[in-house]
């Protein structure tokens, strides 16, 4: 993991360029630090090295492919169930984007993907119907921003 005294202001730069757009050239991030190519590549390798960053993915309009219905599920166990076994019993459904396990109310959040409600409704009750869940609250997710 990064020392966060390793990571500087140039750095921080970077990152947020490449978060801005992973497809960004190096050539495009050295202009807008102030830089030359070759250091802000070198600079770029080492925050790969350091496992800052561990990938570049495409962002997808998932409405587009048939699949644009999102939802968050707080799903609540029985007590006695540990956090692997709830990562088990949620990620087992294909909808499922995320999983969140968290300390106190509920026991984790979900994030789903669905066609529409009905699809939704039968994702639901595969997750209630996994084992120890005792309760679940669902959120449909009307727009989303994403920094």
């Amino acid at each position: 993991m990064a020392d966060s005294q390793t990571i500087d202001s140039i750095d921080r730069m970077i990152l947020d360029l490449l978060i801005q757009n992973g497809r960004r050239t190096v050539s495009d991030i050295a202009e807008r630090v102030n830089m030359s190519p070759s250091p802000v590549k070198r600079r770029i390798d080492r925050l790969e090295r350091m496992g800052v960053i561990v990938g570049y993915t495409a962002l997808v309009d998932h409405s587009r492919l048939g699949a644009g219905f999102e939802a968050f599920t707080e799903v609540r166990f029985a007590g006695d169930v540990d956090v692997d076994a709830i990562t088990d019993a949620v990620t087992a459904t294909p909808e499922v984007v995320e999983l969140f396990t968290t300390a106190g109310d509920p026991d984790a959040l979900v994030r789903v993907r669905v066609n529409d409600v009905q699809h939704l409704r039968r994702v639901i009750d595969a997750i209630r119907r996994s084992g120890a869940v005792i309760g679940t609250k669902t959120l449909m997710v009307l727009g989303t921003w994403r920094r």
